[in-house]
């Protein structure tokens, strides 16, 4: 049997899912704000994906995937439960330091709600009182709720269109937040480039720590390709070594987002020629039960 089985599976929405690998020796190993690297196939992309959540005790590491590229959709396609990776490489990255911080607000948007996870709970665990702050773009987008309500002390969620929760983005949460407790001593954010960046100007002003989960394009995942820079402060550092966790007050996202749209083209190619595979075998497959039916 596979060391990398999939044990469970659960789709939020048509593009968002939930996979949960059997991998014991990484789930003892994992904590939080450390990432994976997947392999579906042996040929096929290297998929760096932040760990959702671990258990120890069934020795398995989850993981929430969004199906915007190639691999993610064919993931989406193939990954069932009973099935396996073919590579899980990890955990990588350098864990969330241990937060000394008394009051929190921990941030996600869209897909960055899994990754905060583990997070807000590893801060409740050690005492912290926790505000969530969850976004989505409407209601049926909404995911793990329940699991928040569990470890937070306090949790706002927001929509884009209003469907839910507070109308607005996570940065409208984090000012209600703030202006019930001035006393907030750090704001962790995950999710999109552009709504980290957001995240880290609203707390600016407040001169609150704001730590961010950084995605950049990454190959190997050990520092040697250098693919993930990012720009730092006056410094720059590789998010697979040193991060994936910054201060988003000094982290330069319009660099980051430049060099996310790099390989645009290549990747919308790559996307175009595995769906018009995928339609030739449907093709196929729908001619082959035809002739099996006469």
């Amino acid at each position: 049997m596979s060391n990398y089985e999939i044990v469970k599976r659960e789709d939020f929405s048509d593009v968002t899912y939930l996979l949960e690998v059997r991998h014991p020796m990484m789930a003892r190993a994992a904590k939080p704000g450390q990432f994976v690297i997947v392999m579906l196939s042996e040929h096929g992309e290297r998929v760096p994906l932040t760990i959702a959540d671990f258990d120890r005790e069934k020795g398995t590491v989850t993981l929430v995937i969004q199906a915007v590229g190639k691999t993610t959709r064919q993931m989406q396609q193939e990954c069932k439960v009973g099935g396996s990776l073919y590579g899980l490489v990890g955990p990588m990255g350098i864990p969330t330091p241990d937060s000394h911080a008394r009051k929190v607000i921990c941030v996600g948007g869209g897909l960055g709600v899994a990754p905060v996870y583990p997070q807000a709970r590893a801060l409740k665990e050690g005492g912290a009182y926790v505000i969530g702050v969850i976004g989505f773009r409407t209601k049926d987008l909404v995911f793990w709720e329940e699991k928040f309500g569990a470890i937070c002390d306090e949790l706002i969620i927001c929509s884009d269109d209003g469907t839910v929760g507070l109308h607005g983005r996570v940065t409208a949460g984090i000012e209600q937040a703030l202006k019930k407790h001035p006393d907030v001593d750090e704001v962790i954010a995950i999710g999109p480039p552009i709504m980290m960046k957001s995240c880290a100007e609203t707390t600016r002003p407040y001169k609150i720590k704001t730590m961010v989960s950084l995605n950049p394009i990454m190959v190997d995942g050990t520092g040697m390709c250098g693919g993930c820079r990012v720009k730092v402060g006056d410094k720059v550092k590789f998010a697979c070594v040193d991060g994936p966790d910054f201060d988003g007050h000094l982290v330069d996202f319009d660099d980051l987002m430049m060099r996310l749209r790099r390989y645009t083209k290549e990747e919308r190619m790559a996307l175009e020629h595995w769906e018009k595979g995928c339609r030739m075998q449907r093709s196929v497959d729908k001619a082959v039960t035809a002739a099996a039916g006469k």
